[in-house]
């Protein structure tokens, strides 16, 4: 199992709540999530956090199932099966990965926009982890 103790979890609120992220004052280039070192520049530290909107494009997607997940996941997939996985560019230009939500699988497509929504993601050591999921976006089409 992919584990995340509480307090690293707990330590990450800010992106997974409010999708926030540090744009590099050297490069201008947006880190999702947030990192010591510019990703982009490789030679800054000095960032100014920034509030992403949510709203992108999936970049790209996958179906996870078949017994493809991962175990925090299992739950999940006996539930409802299969489930779409989408890497999206959001606005502001980072992309980043999330679960895809209120749509079906054979439905998603590249470019098409979503927005994020906070969502349970699953529950470990009893707590529900929440998160971010991606759902289409009627008004950003």
């Amino acid at each position: 199992m992919a584990h995340v103790s509480v307090p690293m979890y707990w330590r990450t609120i800010p992106q997974r709540y409010r999708l926030v992220g540090h744009k590099c004052k050297k490069c201008g280039k947006v880190n999702f999530p947030p990192k010591g070192v510019c990703k982009y520049c490789n030679a800054s530290s000095d960032f100014e956090e920034i509030q992403l909107s949510g709203r992108g494009k999936v970049h790209t997607f996958t179906l996870i199932g078949a017994g493809g997940a991962p175990p925090e996941f299992a739950e999940q997939e006996k539930a409802g099966g299969s489930y779409p996985v989408a890497i999206v560019e959001l606005e502001k230009g980072p992309k980043v990965i999330g679960q895809m939500a209120d749509v079906n699988g054979k439905d998603v497509k590249i470019d098409m926009p979503v927005r994020a929504e906070l969502r349970r993601i699953y529950r470990e050591e009893g707590v529900i982890r929440y998160g971010f999921k991606f759902v289409p976006d009627t008004e950003g089409a």
